[in-house]
């Protein structure tokens, strides 16, 4: 009938002369028309052809699933031509069994089983979406026969010799809202994407969710261009004089979704904004970069240098230091309290803070609320808490609306605004689901966990699935499917679960997540590290003092020997600290004084001779690991430089250490901050102690060389520990 109307002229178009036409008229790119029509070159080019068919092939489907993804506007002016089908149908096209490109079939079967029991856990979730880069390479696939490292969008691939290998798998996740689930919805291997695609891939993952029973409340994506261009193509606006949160689905409906970018990159933009501005202006008071570089650049100075004779009481038995905690995030409550107390004790660099203390506290406080920590714990939105959070976030919308450069110009209008802009769509939104969906008369719960907006738990799953790759550098699309396999056959969609067997908490991602957001980046990057050189009372450099068979037990000056293993465990301390990425563990490893600051971000260290005392629990640990190596290395035929040797060491410290005493007094609250499980903060810092500790004591050689220009100690990790920053645990349940 739309052909008839047409007349003649009209019916002799086809297909391929629509799609060109479309590109002339910049409707649909001209890569989008080349490949379509390389790779479709066998479709009917006639429109009476498409007309006549009973069913759609695999060619047309794929044709059909390319064109809605990649410009919905395109599709829709074709479809009046011919007969596609509706958007929302292509959802099952777009789905595979397996681990395959597309939506993953087997996951929204379990997720739907869950529903129809009646979990109301499962009720709403959030969406997440973020890319992983590829190495574009071809290869053959022996089981499947065919070629690989082709763009795939679920419905086949997309394999012409014109095609373009695929350079990003786009990964998305759904996030349990008031219970902590994950599911991985499937990815899809693409050449290149825009924000109108994604929004694309958006609608239809929140279809097959709404196929199912469960309501999406919101999604996230990252703070960057594509995130960015994304939100325009599902109608949010991010003007702060009329921001809109939330877009409709489907079109036009009643049922609003609100919209997130991850806070972790809104948080990386306002850090590098500050530091380009270096100044900035908020109401009469002065914002200067230069306070957080001189605080991270602070060097460790005796307290009697800073303070009064009375901070080295301690004399002759040791004297205490101030040492900076580079493992505190820039915007913290900790930095604003070190600023302050720099600033009382009348260091130069440190006067005139107060309009960077001011900043950064409420820089800290917008971080209590997205994190779930602070005063508002771990349910921030509970209804109880609206007029307080919404407060706060007027007064930070205040504060980003007047902020202006050295010159006047307002930062909201600069080309380093979207951090800004971010973070005040993000307040709209948190008070938009605060408002909708925390009243005792709504219910999908009366508290809605915040970090189900972060990219948090899909940036751990691809760091796990990174990791099972094996690579350090971007996976083939070969690879990047095998593991893709590995992790889905594991992944429990239980609550509490996560991508890792040490069932980490949304807080253990951020902390390796985030080094650029730390004092120890910024110090980085205006001091690199010089070689480091060991104290003359080192033990290994006075002649390892430290006994390795019976005989040196016996002859070994036991007072040399308490403080040659004293200076050890304060040395194994300080190569912890190197890449320790949890503030309050760090502070736990040596013996300071709290008296005088109760932030960890600054610390008051005790000091012997230039070596850094460790706590009481640290130098418990090193005492039994000296014990257990010195019962066990008189076994023969042992190569005791092995992880083999090693290890029954470890289990046999663990054992030892079982039952005593609880270690870090000070963790006994920071261990429930996040997951109980038994790879927490707690059990992680106990092994790796151990292993550091025994690792020095059985090749002291290799150890000796740092007296010289040195690489730092290359801390390994268990599966799931987020401690250190060497990458993810695997997906596999322990």
């Amino acid at each position: 009938p739309a052909a008839e109307r047409c007349g003649p002229a009209h019916r002799r178009r086809t297909v391929p002369s629509i799609l060109r036409e479309l590109a002339e008229k910049r409707q649909l790119s001209e890569e989008i028309v080349s490949l379509l029509q390389a790779q479709f070159s066998d479709l009917p080019r006639e429109l009476d052809s498409w007309k006549q068919m009973a069913d759609y092939s695999l060619e047309m489907r794929q044709f059909a699933c390319l064109l809605h993804l990649y410009h919905i506007k395109a599709y829709d002016y074709l479809r009046k031509i011919v007969p596609l089908p509706h958007p929302y149908s292509l959802t099952n096209w777009l789905s595979n069994k397996e681990a395959a490109a597309g939506f993953s079939s087997d996951v929204f079967l379990r997720l739907q089983e869950k529903v129809e029991r009646g979990d109301q856990a499962y009720s709403y979730c959030a969406v997440l979406v973020q890319d992983m880069s590829l190495q574009k390479q071809q290869e053959w696939d022996p089981q499947t026969k065919q070629l690989t490292g082709f763009v795939d969008l679920g419905a086949g691939i997309l394999d012409a010799d014109e095609a373009p290998l695929a350079s990003e798998a786009i990964v998305l996740m759904a996030v349990g809202i008031s219970s902590s689930w994950t599911a991985p919805l499937g990815y899809f291997l693409v050449n290149s994407t825009s924000g109108q695609f994604l929004a694309q891939l958006l609608r239809q993952a929140i279809n097959k969710l709404n196929n199912i029973g469960i309501v999406v409340l919101a999604v996230t994506l990252g703070a960057f261009a594509r995130g960015a261009e994304t939100a325009r193509a599902l109608g949010i606006r991010i003007d702060p004089k009329r921001i809109q949160c939330t877009f409709q689905h489907p079109p036009g409906s009643a049922h609003s979704i609100a919209y997130f970018f991850d806070v972790c990159h809104t948080l990386l933009l306002i850090r590098n904004a500050l530091q380009c501005f270096q100044k900035v202006e908020w109401l009469g008071t002065t914002v200067w970069w230069q306070h957080v570089v001189e605080l991270a650049a602070l060097q460790e100075q005796s307290a009697l240098e800073l303070c009064s004779a009375e901070s080295g009481r301690a004399g002759s038995k040791g004297s205490f230091h101030l040492k900076v905690n580079f493992a505190t995030l820039l915007f913290s409550e900790g930095v604003a309290e070190a600023l302050e107390h720099l600033q009382k004790l009348g260091l130069a660099s440190f006067q005139n803070c107060s309009g960077t203390v001011k900043f950064v506290r409420l820089m800290s406080s917008l971080c209590d609320v997205f994190y779930g920590r602070g005063p508002y714990g771990k349910e921030p939105l509970l209804a109880g808490n609206y007029t307080k959070i919404s407060n706060l976030f007027d007064e930070a919308k205040s504060c980003f609306i007047n902020l202006t450069d050295s010159v006047g110009r307002y930062i909201i209008k600069s080309k380093r605004r979207l951090g800004f802009l971010s973070l005040l769509l993000n307040a709209e939104s948190l008070k938009w689901l605060s408002s909708n969906y925390t009243c005792p008369e709504a219910t999908p719960s009366h508290h809605l966990h915040t970090h189900a907006f972060s990219l948090d738990p899909l940036e751990q799953f691809l760091g796990a699935l990174q990791q099972v790759c094996g690579s350090s550098g971007s996976p083939t699309c070969a690879m990047f499917q095998a593991a893709y396999h590995k992790l889905l056959a594991s992944c429990s969609l239980a609550p509490s679960s996560r991508h890792s067997s040490g069932n980490a908490s949304p807080q253990d991602v951020s902390l390796s997540q985030r080094r650029a957001l730390t004092l120890g980046s910024i110090r980085a990057q205006y001091h690199p590290a010089p070689g480091r050189t060991l104290a003359p009372e080192y033990p290994y450099s006075a002649g390892l003092l430290l006994p390795s068979c019976a005989l040196s037990n016996a002859l070994t000056d036991l007072s040399l020997y308490t403080q040659s293993l004293t200076c050890t465990a304060g040395w194994v301390a300080e190569q912890l600290a190197l890449d320790l990425q949890c503030e309050a563990c760090l502070a736990s490893l040596f013996e300071a004084d709290e008296s005088r600051l109760r932030c960890r971000s600054v610390l008051y260290i005790k000091k012997l001779g230039g070596i850094s005392l460790p706590s009481a629990s640290m130098h418990h640990i090193t005492n039994i690991s000296e014990q257990v190596l010195n019962r066990y290395s008189k076994i023969e035929g042992a190569n005791k430089n092995t992880q083999l040797w090693h290890v029954p060491l470890e289990q046999k410290v663990l054992q030892e250490l079982l039952g005593e005493s609880p270690l870090f007094p000070t963790l006994t609250n920071h261990l429930f901050e996040g997951e109980l499980s038994i790879n927490n903060h707690y059990t992680v810092l106990v092994k790796e102690i151990t292993r550091c500790y025994l690792t020095i004591r059985t090749n002291p050689a290799q150890h000796l060389k740092l007296k010289y220009p040195c690489r730092r100690h290359k801390l390994k990790r268990q599966k799931g520990e987020h401690l250190f920053p060497s990458p993810l645990g695997s997906c596999q349940s322990s």
